[in-house]
């Protein structure tokens, strides 16, 4: 096959292919849109730069390579996928065959449809893919129009996504430190409450213990002040008895006796020369008779305990206003 049939061939399919491919381009473009921003710009953009034309391509021999672009073009496959595609064919053979005008000239009607496909990659982000058309599109036309304006927005594309992507990595880790801070926090939060609580209760159990020991203290005063009321209330009571006892006596001067006959002496204690006396304790009442008597104090004893208590039982007084109480002593001494 001749440069020339090769030429006519590729000419009779490229408007057709170009215009297949375009359409396909379209929905790759419509399609394509979520998995290129799902895509992380910054690594791709961070990948080296593969040779324009694949390794595998450029070791081919002319047919082959003529064969191949042919083919390629049959398929759509005008400047994708990278490696098997007509552009890269066309380009081998421009560099073994330089002087091949149908060569060139595929080339040159390949180049818009380059050019629309690096500008949608550009769009979409696709960084890597972008990168790749520009440098088909040098190498096929290093003085294309469009070359500067495509590898600016290619280096600005790249640094756009850097950057974004340098911020969301920053903002990440603000985020983490954030939520570091926050937990940190919260966890100081709780451990103070918990503090708080436990300091709570050790207040409250020592305002019990101090509550506990004030009632029992109250207790014991108020049961202290009833010992000392109860004993206050016993020594009154016997001070009183006591002035009583001894009001009781004076109050004996003013009987004013009417017969007082002394006691009976003892037969015995008479034979026996004994003597003695006898503390007697009388009351008298208001019509003057004696109407109680006991023996207080007798020396000796139970000698003349009888006659002193027979005697007193016989003794008159004169009236008076109310019973009085008094002490008499009874001396029983032998006449000589």
């Amino acid at each position: 096959m001749s440069h020339v049939n090769l030429h006519a061939g590729a000419r009779r399919w490229l408007p057709v292919a170009l215009a297949l491919a375009l359409a396909a381009c379209s929905g790759k473009d419509d399609s394509a849109p979520a998995a290129a921003e799902g895509a992380a710009p910054a690594s791709t953009a961070a990948a080296p730069a593969a040779p324009v034309v694949a390794a595998k391509v450029q070791s081919m021999g002319t047919e082959q390579l003529r064969e191949s672009a042919s083919q390629a073009l049959r398929e759509n496959r005008m400047y994708a996928p990278a490696g098997d595609n007509a552009i890269e064919y066309y380009l081998a053979l421009r560099d073994k065959t330089p002087d091949d005008a149908a060569v060139k000239s595929a080339l040159t009607d390949l180049l818009p449809y380059t050019l629309i496909a690096a500008e949608q990659h550009l769009a979409r982000e696709d960084f890597t893919e972008a990168q790749r058309l520009v440098a088909l599109i040098e190498k096929m036309d290093p003085a294309a129009p469009a070359l500067p304006r495509l590898k600016e927005s290619l280096a600005k594309g790249q640094q756009n996504a850097a950057k974004r992507t340098q911020d969301e990595s920053e903002q990440a880790r603000k985020d983490a430190e954030n939520r570091t801070r926050q937990q940190a926090e919260q966890q100081r939060l709780t451990e103070q409450r918990t503090r708080e609580a436990a300091a709570a209760q050790q207040i409250a159990a020592q305002q019990d213990a101090a509550r506990r020991d004030n009632e029992r203290a109250e207790a014991e005063r108020q049961a202290s002040a009833r010992r000392e009321a109860e004993t206050r209330q016993q020594q009154a009571a016997a001070q009183q008895a006591a002035a009583a006892r001894q009001a009781a006596p004076a109050a004996a001067p003013t009987l004013r006796p009417v017969s007082t006959p002394a006691p009976r002496y003892p037969a015995e204690a008479l034979r026996a020369g004994t003597s003695g006396e006898v503390l007697v304790e009388i009351t008298v009442g208001t019509d003057g008779s004696v109407t109680s008597s006991r023996v207080l104090r007798a020396t000796p004893a139970r000698i003349f305990d009888r006659e002193a208590l027979n005697a007193v039982k016989r003794w008159r007084f004169e009236p008076v206003g109310a019973p009085v109480t008094t002490r008499r002593t009874l001396v029983f001494e032998p006449s000589n």
